[in-house]
């Protein structure tokens, strides 16, 4: 990676955005309003907008503006750029500038390296097509660096130069963003985190897809501690990352749940505890105006996820569960909770609420009628609105 000392601009590509039609302009600026949260105290600080394209400039402090933005949803890549004028010479110097001090620090002592030039010509009316400027800079690398050999199908290194109308801008590396929409550009919902691998996982693919979510976990004391309420708070705290503003809700379900093992069928019992956390949390959600509840639950991975018992479970919601790792297999879920930062968290000792009862023999194909019949009678509603008064809110801060 090239160093940012030299960089005098942060070049920012979205991709999905640019599809959105008549909405792209609304979400270039919840983009450009993401932004600017996660570049907040950097000095001097300066974001401006064109057609495609985003420009950040923090002067002393682009290392950490490129480090912010690059965990910033609806951002596909973000690129240390040299500024100058738009004039030939200038720009082969900062090409040959910034190409040397890239293959000092990624290339060391190569004999040879894969490498080919791009030029986005903005600028109309330029006098030379951009074939000819990528050609005349091409030569002057080889010219200088014999190790260089053209490649543009799968060049290691890629030289590319953005001409626009007032200025150029030339860099020589792409640092991956996570992509997706913008948060907060589809509205808001709200994620029932178990402290497990798979939901914060799903609550991660969520706010990649442009919600921006709070956060619902469960508790059970004395059955679940401190210890519980510590290791859901630190995967929280390592989502909100990813978001400009999050919270996080504790409920405890004592009383529930032993409301249901004393008085309901043990059979249906993990069923009938999953929906009074779906009514409380629908109802928890909408005084939080959210739209749409985020769980982690995949398909036939335990015994309430079969497609029957998910049925009878969301029945209770009062609105749309989305559950995006509901396909997944489970090392695939693995394999990017590593990769997001979540696993070593969620694979902490602590106990969880949705394990503090297992029925010895539970019902694997429940039928909505059955859970009804076991909830008539019984005072839920009561011991659920009493639950949501008991519940504990705090902001966590990013």
């Amino acid at each position: 990676m090239i160093s940012t000392s030299q960089s005098e601009a942060l070049v920012v590509r979205y991709g999905e955005i640019a599809l959105k039609g008549g909405m792209r302009t609304t979400f270039e600026q919840r983009l450009v309003a993401n932004l600017r949260v996660a570049l907040a105290g950097l000095p001097d600080l300066t974001i401006t907008r064109t057609r495609g394209r985003i420009f950040v400039r923090a002067p002393g402090s682009t290392a950490a503006a490129l480090a912010a933005i690059s965990r910033v949803f609806g951002v596909v890549s973000v690129s240390p750029a040299g500024e100058t004028p738009p004039a030939l010479d200038e720009i082969e110097a900062m090409v040959l500038e910034r190409t040397a001090a890239a293959l000092e620090e990624d290339f060391p002592l190569r004999a040879q390296v894969r490498f080919g030039v791009r030029v986005n010509r903005a600028k109309h009316g330029f006098p030379v097509s951009s074939n000819q400027i990528a050609g005349r800079l091409g030569g002057a690398l080889q010219a200088r660096h014999p190790c260089l050999k053209v490649d543009l199908d799968h060049p290691e290194l890629r030289v590319e130069v953005d001409l626009r109308e007032d200025r150029a801008l030339i860099f020589v590396e792409r640092v991956a963003g996570p992509g997706g929409l913008p948060v907060g550009s589809l509205g808001r919902g709200l994620c029932l985190l178990s402290g497990g691998i798979d939901s914060p996982v799903a609550g991660w693919m969520a706010m990649r897809r442009g919600l921006r979510l709070e956060f619902l976990s469960f508790t059970s004391p004395p059955h679940t501690g401190a210890q519980t309420v510590a290791k859901v708070e630190r995967l929280v705290e390592h989502l909100a990352a990813w978001q400009p503003v999050t919270w996080i809700h504790f409920v405890p379900m004592t009383e529930i749940q032993q409301l249901l093992r004393a008085r309901a069928p043990d059979a249906l019992g993990t069923v009938l505890d999953r929906r009074s956390m779906m009514r409380m949390a629908s109802r928890l959600a909408r005084r939080r105006h959210c739209r749409a509840l985020v769980t982690g639950e995949s398909l036939g991975q335990v015994a309430s996820q079969t497609l029957e018992n998910m049925g009878v479970i969301e029945q209770a919601s009062e609105m749309p569960v989305l559950r995006p790792v509901v396909m997944n297999d489970k090392e695939d879920t693995i394999g990017l909770a590593r990769r997001i930062g979540t696993y070593e968290l969620s694979t902490l000792p602590a106990p969880d609420s949705c394990t503090v009862w297992l029925p010895r023999a539970p019902v694997l194909r429940a039928r909505v009628g059955d859970a009804l019949a076991a909830e008539e009678g019984l005072p839920l509603a009561e011991l659920e609105e009493q639950a949501l008064r008991q519940a504990t809110s705090r902001r966590i801060p990013t």
